[in-house]
């Protein structure tokens, strides 16, 4: 699917958004998605304990590159922050790239647009912790 470059790619953007916010972004790359894509990753925020972090505001990038699907869930401290139109924006970006087999560069997209938006919402605390692991969940 990925290549170990494009995967530290990914983590490096999503590193670099975290430190200009307290929000947590994870990125799940999955092999196949045979229904809905939302409901897929509203499975999978909730798997991976997504709706825990301290200020519910958690969001999960969620990709089939080789089904064409992506969605993307924000907990509830995310969703009542942004207008309905933020996250097909987000999606669009990432889309636009995955048309042209840029995957990797598309999830970097929507990671940095993710992290602007989490940004103005949750600026990073001084005392703020990495609630959730950085690192991409490959999904067989």
């Amino acid at each position: 699917m990925l290549h170990k470059e494009e995967l530290q790619r990914i983590v490096e953007s999503i590193q670099l958004a975290e430190s200009r916010t307290s929000g947590e972004i994870r990125v799940c790359v999955a092999r196949q998605c045979k229904g809905d894509p939302l409901e897929a990753a509203l499975q999978k925020f909730h798997q991976l304990k997504m709706d825990t972090t301290r200020l519910r505001n958690g969001v999960l990038i969620y990709v089939s590159p080789a089904d064409h699907k992506t969605a993307i869930i924000g907990d509830q401290g995310i969703h009542d922050a942004v207008d309905g139109g933020f996250w097909n924006d987000a999606l669009e970006k990432m889309l636009s790239c995955f048309k042209k087999g840029e995957i990797a560069e598309g999830i970097c997209k929507g990671v940095g647009k993710v992290g602007e938006m989490i940004k103005s919402r949750y600026p990073v605390a001084e005392n703020d912790i990495n609630e959730l692991d950085d690192e991409i969940i490959l999904e067989e």
